[in-house]
């Protein structure tokens, strides 16, 4: 018969989460900290410190990962992972991503609390950069450890014609050093925490959702480039207008997304040269599409390139697409759900299976590790929003089951002698 675990520490976790509420970049709404900001490394000194003080080996990989381990009785035996990210999206909530990070730390606190040693390594990671950022990228970190961040993604631009690398470069990393941060040897597992940031749980009364899949996401880069004319001379019928082909197409994406089996955003169109009187002449239209079917995802991708090209045609502009990243749809693997569930029953906690609409670290590192998730609800579905709510009860709930997850994981081996995945 399995033993429930004793709680997790509320208090002491809800402590951690107003603390790093404090750091934020100044004059922005919500909780701004986006990767290589000063914000964003001045919180990641704290969340090094609060490793440490949870009795952490604490360090700082070639990517910028932060990595705390907890000794086990058998330094051989494959490592548990846990952890997620602390940086923000721009005007963003207070535990997207942060919760897991937190929680994993406070899991660790409990473990020495309660005197419980674990067999294995147990690896808390706070992944650098798991939000979409200027480069187009995101799961920076995580990627870097799975082996997936390539030469070719440090060579992406942001808006003013910076490299990731150099934005590396620019934070004190070296680039150089970040191949060095692939892992090589085996996890047992990796168990990420995380917020929903959707209605589902909330909706249906459940306290923990487990996820079976991540949705798959494809990113894009739009440019129309037409001719700028004044705009009280030109005639409607004879000007060839950027903004309006830009506008065109993120109804087609709306339309297309329209039968249900995903969703697609235009999440930023920047105009040149945005003065009131001059008809645009270039408009770029960064967005996304996201499914939990690879077939989808494929299907409406074509049906996207054709809609720009189409629209570029009609209103004789210049039409480019660039497809910036990929990932396809992650299942998460079946021995783990059940072992989350089966911690949940443990300690009597009602649970539901459910897809993630949102991206996380965990797609990443399922390249080479068995992964899961742990969601806790979220207030009204809210996230990346100032009003991104979930109570102190509910996170502690989640950080309790991850606990109980990771004990009972550490006894049971799951996936052991199969390299680890």
């Amino acid at each position: 018969m399995t033993t429930a675990s004793a709680p997790v520490d509320e208090r002491r976790l809800q402590r951690d989460l107003d603390a790093i509420a404090s750091f934020t970049e100044p004059g922005t709404e919500g909780w701004t900290r986006r990767v290589f900001q000063p914000a964003f490394a001045e919180s990641r000194s704290f969340v090094a410190d609060a490793m440490a003080d949870a009795g952490l080996d604490v360090s700082l990989d070639g990517a910028g990962n932060i990595i705390g381990v907890l000794p086990g009785l058998d330094a051989a035996a494959p490592r548990l992972v846990s952890g997620s990210h602390t940086d923000t999206v721009a005007g963003g909530g207070r535990f997207d991503g942060i919760l897991g990070v937190l929680g994993a730390i406070e899991v660790v606190r409990s473990l020495r609390d309660q005197g419980h040693r674990l067999t294995r390594d147990l690896y808390v990671v706070d992944f650098l950069g798991e939000e979409p950022n200027e480069f187009g990228l995101s799961c920076v970190g995580s990627r870097a450890i799975a082996g997936t961040l390539t030469a070719e993604h440090l060579e992406l631009r942001d808006p003013s014609g910076r490299r990731l690398a150099d934005a590396f470069a620019d934070s004190g990393h070296d680039p150089a050093t970040i191949a060095a941060a692939r892992w090589t040897d085996p996890a047992l597992a990796f168990v990420e925490l995380h917020i929903e940031q959707g209605p589902v749980l909330e909706a249906m009364g459940k306290e923990i959702g487990v996820v079976d899949v991540i949705a798959g996401i494809t990113r894009f880069l739009a440019t129309f480039r037409g001719r700028p004319d004044h705009s009280g001379t030109m005639p409607m019928h004879l000007r060839r207008d950027a903004a309006s082909a830009a506008a065109e197409s993120q109804l087609a994406l709306e339309s297309l997304a329209g039968d249900g089996g995903g969703v697609a955003t235009t999440g930023r169109i920047d105009l040149w040269p945005g003065s009131m009187n001059v008809v645009p002449a270039v408009a770029r239209m960064w967005g996304e599409l996201r499914s939990p079917d690879a077939g989808w995802l494929e299907g409406h991708r074509r049906g996207f390139a054709d809609a720009v090209r189409g629209i570029g045609e009609r209103r004789q502009v210049g039409a480019e697409l660039d497809w910036l990243s990929a990932t396809n749809p992650t299942p998460c693997t079946a021995d783990l759900q059940i072992a989350i569930e089966q911690a949940s029953a443990t300690l009597g906690i009602d649970t539901m299976r459910l897809p993630s609409g949102a991206g996380h670290d965990a797609v990443q590192m399922a390249h080479i590790a068995p992964t899961a998730m742990v969601f806790v609800p979220s207030k009204d579905g809210r996230s990346h929003v100032p009003e991104e709510y979930t109570s102190p009860a509910e996170c502690a709930r989640g950080a309790h089951v991850l606990m109980q997850t990771l004990i009972e994981l550490d006894r049971a081996a799951v996936g052991e002698g199969e390299d680890g995945r």
